[in-house]
């Protein structure tokens, strides 16, 4: 047996191909939002925060896949550039929950309408968006509810 035939056939593997998928997107979006001088990372802060205002840092490093470090680091540099606004202190605890300001929301409707653009190109080959998006969450799910199979 070769050692091909034991490991996954790249070009059959959705894993593999969700991955080179999540790339392309991250690859496009840093594309137009560059002239905007965004991130990715930046871009779904602003996003998060506008669709859900008073998040705390770890619950927007959650949504934004970062750490908790790392998303200190950009709120604070956020703050700076006068995009979001955030207590001098906490009312409950170490949480100081984030709001996006009018400069904010006007850099995430800029940068809403270009990360749009990318995604109806992403979407453009597919005849069936609303089964492309259920079997993507039946695939986290999947994944997120069950323990690892250990065989």
């Amino acid at each position: 047996m070769s050692q091909a035939s034991d490991g996954i056939d790249l070009e059959a593997s959705v894993g593999y191909l969700l991955k080179e998928a999540a790339t392309a997107l991250r690859l496009a979006m840093e594309q137009v939002l560059r002239p905007l001088d965004l991130t990715v990372t930046r871009y779904s802060c602003l996003e998060l925060l506008s669709q859900r205002p008073g998040l705390s840092n770890s619950d927007l490093a959650r949504g934004a896949f970062v750490t908790r470090q790392s998303m200190n680091v950009l709120l604070r540099a956020m703050e700076a550039d006068g995009e979001v606004v955030r207590p001098d202190q906490a009312s409950i605890g170490k949480v100081l929950p984030a709001r996006l300001t009018p400069a904010g929301a006007a850099t995430l409707a800029a940068a809403s309408a270009a990360v749009r653009g990318v995604e109806q190109r992403m979407l453009s080959g597919l005849d069936d968006v609303d089964e492309a998006r259920r079997m993507l969450r039946a695939m986290i799910g999947a994944l997120s509810d069950s323990e690892p199979d250990p065989a």
